[in-house]
């Protein structure tokens, strides 16, 4: 059963009761839903409702990615020439206290016929754009009959190459992906999931499950995560998880520094932790167990890593900073002559 309500949250034991009556405003404010896998108190705090979403910043944006700032027509979002997100819907399994779509998610079902025949329009009209992002909400909540509608007619589209799912069904709910589910997976274009997980905890034995169900049907799996404080904010918890995902053939992908959303300021590190977190991670694991972290900038501008730096100029050369935090110089040769590194650009306001 998905807990909706307070009373719920309290009866399963992710509530003390003497909370309950204070924290009826916020869930009126974002609304709740925890499916069964997640309701374990290691878990709470990413699904829990507390106080501390009433308090906004200044600095905090109702969109704060910019969706609606690059959208040719409702539930489409074009911010890059190559690909678009088309939000199939605003219904997810779990309602994440840090979404940076908080206060639209569930305000409504699927994307309305005409809106998605719109934004179908667009991409088919748009022989640039490769790729198509589902998401939403999360497309993975369509039944597989009205998801394999949506894939086919995203297959009839010459140009588009690549559809990508964002979800969060495979660790949330993983009894969702079934054969039909998967069979509604099998057109032309490259399908790519990429299953949102944040702690290791969420990468069950069903969630193993669904995970060998997905790839052994020959689809690819990426993972993407939200850097958040008292989650996962260290480098063992990130450690474990990016592990449990490489042991599952996941790639993890993105690390996102936490959006600038309404109410999420307890969530949030600053990036020097991030970068931090992700120096240490650098030692302790392989390359295709690290993911990039990066930052998606206010406004809709786009996303860009915001790792750690590990070339610095020095004079004629490099400085290089290996994994144990060791300074190496380095020349950079090429043809036979050294290259210095070009100067720091001066910025002016």
């Amino acid at each position: 059963m998905t807990l909706t309500t307070i009373s719920q949250l309290v009866s399963a034991g992710l509530l003390d009761a003497d909370q309950a009556p204070g924290l009826e405003p916020v869930a009126e404010t974002f609304r709740v839903a925890v499916t069964e896998a997640m309701a374990r108190p290691e878990l709470a705090a990413q699904f829990v409702p507390t106080l501390a979403e009433m308090l906004t910043r200044a600095e905090e944006l109702s969109d704060p990615i910019g969706d609606h700032a690059h959208a040719p027509s409702p539930g489409l979002t074009h911010r890059y020439p190559d690909r678009v997100i088309l939000h199939a819907t605003q219904t997810c399994e779990v309602y994440c206290r840090f979404c940076f779509r908080r206060e639209s998610v569930g305000a409504s079902g699927h994307l309305p016929e005409a809106d998605l025949t719109a934004a179908l329009d667009h991409i088919a009209a748009t022989p640039a754009i490769r790729e198509v992002i589902l998401t939403g909400g999360d497309p993975m909540v369509l039944s597989p009959r009205r998801l394999g509608a949506l894939l086919r007619r995203l297959d009839a589209i010459p140009n588009v190459d690549v559809v990508r799912f964002h979800t969060r069904v495979p660790v949330v709910n993983p009894a969702r992906i079934t054969d039909e589910l998967i069979a509604a997976l099998d057109i032309r274009p490259a399908v790519w999931v990429v299953v949102h997980t944040n702690h290791p905890a969420e990468i069950t034995p069903e969630a193993e499950a669904a995970f060998r169900r997905l790839t052994r049907a020959g689809v690819p799996l990426l993972s993407q995560s939200v850097l958040l404080k008292g989650v996962n904010a260290d480098p063992d918890t990130l450690e474990a998880l990016f592990r449990a995902l490489i042991r599952n053939r996941v790639k993890p992908y993105y690390l996102h520094h936490a959006d600038l959303a309404k109410g999420t300021s307890h969530f949030r590190t600053t990036i020097a932790e991030g970068q931090k977190i992700m120096e240490t991670l650098r030692g302790r694991l392989s390359g295709i167990a690290q993911p990039t972290y990066v930052l998606d900038i206010p406004g809709g501008h786009g996303k860009v890593p915001i790792g750690p730096g590990y070339l610095e100029p020095r004079g004629a050369q490099w400085q290089v900073t290996d994994p144990r935090g060791q300074r190496h110089a380095y020349a950079d040769v090429t043809n036979g002559d050294v290259q210095a590194p070009a100067p720091a650009p001066i910025l002016t306001p």
